[in-house]
């Protein structure tokens, strides 16, 4: 980069966190530094909702995806809408009726303190290993850009982020996201006009999205239906989006610590309901035109020279292996066949010969194929490293062809949503520690009451958050190789989230069903979680990962209500009734 594009990125980083830090600085109870004393607005909640999902994975990962697989990842949330009238109906009103700190701490009030317990682990497990990753994602772009080992660059983004949330709490979390969803949202705008600007003269913005059409990179509905039936194993569609979609974003908005603590700072039902509401509107655009920016930038690429592999600094240690002549032959070939491409595309653009079609996509297919065949020879010449590049493709173009002052942005950018979704994460992990575990069994219930009996606690949050931001570190060394980051964080999150969702359903509507027949159930269901997606990955069966969230909630409602007919019914019952 550039002098004024690494002066852009520290003044705008420097001035997001000292406005956020500004913000919260009244946070001096466990209130305020876990729930900004439930005091937010709506929109200040929605921005936080979105905020948190819209991690550096988002923005890093999802043009890399639909430039590799196409737009039809945006099904992944056509069950999110849905999922947001369910949340509000049921969800906020009892979370905010019995005022919790925690979405677990409703559960001891349901059931008792071992499924809370087990319930709290679930998502401390999840959630710790998942921002592990989130981590990992920003590292990428230290380690491209400075040339840093992966290690230090993980210790170093890590080490910012635990300073920053550990002095900020979630008041810091949510004024920073505002001001982080405005920059980011101009910078992804930036982006997108840079990319049709640099297109040939004479191919417009439509003409892009017809080579994109072409091409298949605009597969935006899919039915996962063939000649041989419904393929389960088909991991984006819209069955599996609507349904499986469906059940893991109620379970992520309803259970997940990390975004119910985000509505939980509203100032009542209706501020947090609005907030949702909004969140289920705006949530399936915004990403799909994150994914149309990749789509955009696989038609780019169709007139532009690309890189046969876009981790430059891989390939070029790659280069100084014994596999370099191999290396130099395949690039050679890529290079051959793509400025036949890229006549090809403008003879079906400019020319407009609609017979040239079937030429580009099947040029497009041969050159994924020498791209496949290279990263092959990677693996062989740097075994260990990560040869997938999905995560780096819209960082290279950034790098490469973007003005200088735009690059030291949308870097910033980048950065900027790591640290919203990475802080709410961390913060919401301390706070399931201190409430779920250090003053649950300490006998302490915080209150207004006794505010003063709880004023150290205030400052053992802070050492929970810096443990939990250690353990988050630590994971992030571990997660190269992982392939396409926001495929791995939600794979993850599916292995959990439905078992979670599932303890849920039996407390809200299934009042004869007491506390050893849910807890017993959702061990059992989470090992049936784990035994479909092992027979997934080892090819014994075929289902993709979003079924996942509807096994483990079906498992636990189904094995509960299978149980309770040897337990008695539970004594008493909790109200359910707003």
């Amino acid at each position: 980069m550039s002098q004024i594009d690494w002066i852009v990125l520290v003044i705008t980083l420097t001035a997001i966190i000292a406005y956020g830090l500004y913000k919260s600085r009244t946070s001096r109870d466990l209130e305020g530094y876990f729930l900004s004393n439930r005091s937010m607005p709506w929109y200040l909640v929605l921005l936080s909702i979105m905020g948190t999902q819209a991690s550096a994975i988002t923005f890093l990962s999802a043009p890399g995806q639909a430039f590799t697989d196409g737009m039809r990842f945006v099904q992944y949330y056509f069950g999110l809408p849905i999922a947001m009238v369910i949340l509000c109906i049921t969800f906020v009103p009892l979370f905010n009726k019995v005022k919790v700190f925690t979405a677990y701490e409703f559960l001891e009030k349901r059931f008792d303190l071992k499924t809370r317990t087990f319930t709290s682990f679930l998502f401390l497990l999840s959630r710790g290993l998942s921002t592990g990753i989130s981590i990992y994602a920003p590292s990428i772009i230290l380690s491209s850009l400075l040339g840093w080992d992966i290690f230090w660059t993980n210790i170093v983004m890590g080490g910012l982020l635990i300073i920053y949330t550990v002095s900020g709490g979630a008041k810091a979390v949510a004024y920073t996201q505002q001001l982080q969803l405005v920059i980011i949202f101009i910078g992804m705008f930036v982006a997108g006009y840079c990319i049709v600007h640099y297109l040939p003269a004479g191919v417009s913005f439509t003409d892009a999205l017809k080579v994109s059409g072409a091409s298949g990179k605009l597969n935006v509905i899919t039915t996962g239906i063939s000649s041989k039936g419904f393929d389960w194993k088909d991991k984006y569609n819209i069955i599996s989006g609507v349904i499986g979609g469906f059940f893991l974003a109620l379970s992520y908005f309803g259970t997940d610590q990390s975004q119910v603590g985000r509505y939980l700072t509203a100032k009542d039902n209706k501020e947090s309901r609005i907030g949702l509401l909004m969140n289920g509107l705006v949530k399936v655009p915004m990403q799909f035109m994150i994914l149309l920016l990749g789509a955009m930038l696989f038609t780019f690429y169709q007139f532009n020279d690309s890189p046969v592999f876009f981790n430059k600094a891989v390939a070029e240690r790659a280069m100084e292996t014994p596999y370099r002549d191999s290396l130099q032959q395949l690039e050679n070939r890529f290079h051959t066949l793509q400025s036949s491409q890229q006549q090809i595309s403008r003879e079906y653009v400019i020319g407009n010969k609609e017979s040239y079609k079937d030429s580009l996509q099947l040029g497009a297919g041969k050159l994924a194929a020498i791209q496949k065949e290279y990263k092959t020879v990677l693996q062989k010449a740097l075994p260990g490293d990560d040869t997938s590049d999905t995560n780096y493709i819209f960082l290279r173009f950034v790098v490469d062809f973007l003005p200088r002052g735009i690059v030291g942005l949308l870097i910033a950018i980048i950065f900027l949503a790591a640290w919203g979704s990475i802080a709410a994460a961390l913060n919401s992990l301390a706070s399931c520690t201190m409430v779920d575990f250090h003053l649950r069994f300490r006998g302490v219930k915080y209150d207004k009451a006794n505010i003063e009996q709880c004023a150290d606690e205030y400052r053992v949050s802070k050492y929970y958050t810096l443990a939990w931001g250690i353990f988050s570190v630590v994971t992030a060394e571990f997660a190269t190789g992982m392939g396409s980051l926001i495929e791995a964080v939600n794979i993850l999150g599916s292995l959990f989230y439905g078992v979670i969702l599932g303890i849920f359903l039996v407390a809200f509507y299934l009042k004869r069903v007491g506390s050893h027949a849910v807890f017993i159930a959702a061990i059992l269901g989470e090992l049936v979680v784990i035994a479909f997606f092992l027979l997934d990955k080892y090819q014994v069966i075929g289902l993709g990962f979003l079924w996942l969230n509807v096994v483990g909630a079906v498992a636990v409602v189904l094995l509960a209500l299978f149980l309770q007919l040897f337990f008695p019914k539970p004594a008493t019952e909790l109200a359910l009734s707003d």
